[in-house]
């Protein structure tokens, strides 16, 4: 192990470049200060001696760790990866690090989760969704932690939003649906406990079909974690019925694409027999044939503003404010128009 007295310290670095201690510093943590001649003076230094900054004084100095939590209820499939990843950009061009949990969709794996990225000095939280135990909140709350939630807006809620409407998204795809002439309508949805995200589909679904005329109450909706057996497996189901849907809403990509499947090995034609809907816009959506109709959702830009407005309440430039953005319908060959 080498001595600590050969480890290069800001000091070294700034003798060597021939520069103060200061314009190291501005150059390592805010390089858009520093002239670039200087700038690349600095950074040949830091270099040539294998330099590192020194975390924990930084975190004195700041009184912050630099270092945002993330709980994502799965990495099992590409839902959340897109916007993560701009989240994680946007962080990175900000100084800060990402630290990323996953709960498996369960609330409580997901608290102490929490507990232990706030343990660990996390300086603020992403979190999915909005509906949770109020005495998480208050833990954090408590704690001074900011929280900002996401795949979700709720302009009026207790904790700043920046993210979409599920319902009213889905709704717009259900109107479409209906409009193409489908009155015999199924959904296979994620389960709806503890996942508001999926439960605010499920309603936008039936508000549409309250809109067109229709029984909300007669919808057959199966719930089903997110994966390509199980879209599989319910479209099977949904099919033996005496008088089977014209269409299957699925509550995202993952589980329409299972569906499809589940269409192709019992002998379907998707759309000439049964069509499939599809939620997310993920790239699988968009590489099976035939492609899927589905509600694209602007991850990439999504992950970006949040990362944007988290950081804003860390740095108590903000208290936090909530973004909506928009969703759009796309429309493609999974979908068939019954009026035609």
């Amino acid at each position: 192990m080498a001595d600590a007295s050969t480890v290069p310290t800001l000091d070294d670095v700034a003798r060597a470049a021939g520069v103060s201690t200061a314009t190291v510093s501005r150059c390592l943590n805010s390089p858009e200060r520093v002239v670039e001649q200087t700038r690349t003076r600095v950074m040949a230094a830091v270099e040539a001696l294998g330099y590192t900054p020194n975390f924990g004084a930084r975190v004195m100095a700041a009184k912050r760790t630099f270092t945002i939590g993330a709980i994502i209820p799965t990495m099992d499939n590409a839902i959340f990866a897109r916007g993560l990843q701009t989240f994680q950009e946007e962080l990175h061009t900000r100084g800060y690090t990402l630290l990323v949990a996953s709960s498996a969709y369960q609330p409580q794996i997901e608290e102490e989760q929490i507990r232990a990225l706030v343990a660990r000095g996390a300086d603020g939280l992403l979190l999915i969704g909005h509906d949770r135990d109020p005495a998480i909140y208050n833990y954090l709350r408590a704690r001074s932690i900011p929280v900002l939630a996401s795949w979700v807006y709720r302009p009026n809620g207790t904790q700043p939003t920046v993210g979409f409407d599920n319902r009213s998204a889905m709704r717009a795809l259900a109107r479409q649906v209906i409009a193409f002439g489908h009155r015999r309508i199924a959904m296979v949805s994620g389960i709806t406990d503890g996942n508001d995200r999926a439960a605010a589909r499920v309603a936008g679904l039936r508000e549409a079909l309250a809109e067109g005329g229709l029984d909300p109450d007669a919808l057959r909706v199966i719930e089903t974690p997110y994966e390509i057996d199980n879209g599989a497996a319910a479209l099977r189901t949904l099919m033996q019925a005496e008088t089977p849907p014209t269409v299957i809403m699925c509550g995202n990509d993952v589980l329409a694409v299972g569906a499809l499947r589940g269409a192709r090995e019992i002998g379907l034609s998707v759309p000439e027999d049964v069509s499939i809907t599809g939620f997310d816009d993920i790239e699988l959506a968009r590489i099976v044939t035939p492609q899927i109709t589905t509600v694209h959702v602007p991850h990439r830009d999504m992950g970006r503003r949040a990362a944007e407005a988290l950081i804003d309440m860390v740095e108590k430039r903000s208290a936090g404010v909530s973004l909506e953005l928009e969703c759009s319908v796309q429309m493609r060959g999974s979908l068939r128009d019954l009026r035609m």
